[in-house]
């Protein structure tokens, strides 16, 4: 279920944990086409027959598509019914602590440690991030996401 919530009560927010969105499947596809994207075309991860013989014998997603998935992971989490503009603020402590496989399975589980008034009528907060592989233990990336969000004038 997405949280609605307003600018003023993510000022307020302390330890608001957010659950964990749908499951999502990484495929091959998606892959290729960051790849494309992003001019980076490592074997490990569009080139299936190398990779089978690689150290995970498939081809495994990018850390920043998994990393670029978050926003759209996020959405399904946490919806600002007031917001009027906003903006990504800046990442720390982002880890890329597991590969994403191909074909697997991949949802964010997040929570809001803090949101902070700012003197320009915005809120800045913070989203603590983990992305979890199914049916692995360790999760792919852990990290925490500053956002800045201000309601609709």
């Amino acid at each position: 279920m997405t949280l609605q919530i307003t600018v003023a009560e993510l000022a307020e927010a302390r330890d608001l944990d957010l659950g964990s969105s749908p499951w999502q499947r990484v495929e091959q596809a998606r892959i290729d086409t960051f790849a494309d994207a992003t001019d980076d075309h490592q074997w490990i991860h569009v080139d299936p027959e190398r990779a089978a013989d690689g150290p995970f014998g498939r081809t495994i997603a990018h850390g920043y598509l998994t990393l670029s998935l978050v926003p759209s992971m996020l959405k399904q989490l946490m919806v600002i019914t007031d917001h009027g503009r906003g903006t990504n603020y800046g990442l720390e402590k982002v880890r890329f602590t597991a590969p994403v496989p191909v074909d697997a399975e991949i949802r964010l589980s997040a929570s809001v440690p803090e949101g902070v008034r700012r003197d320009d009528g915005g809120v800045q907060y913070r989203v603590a991030l983990r992305v979890d592989v199914r049916g692995q233990e360790r999760p792919a990336m852990v990290g925490e996401s500053i956002y800045l969000t201000y309601p609709a004038a």
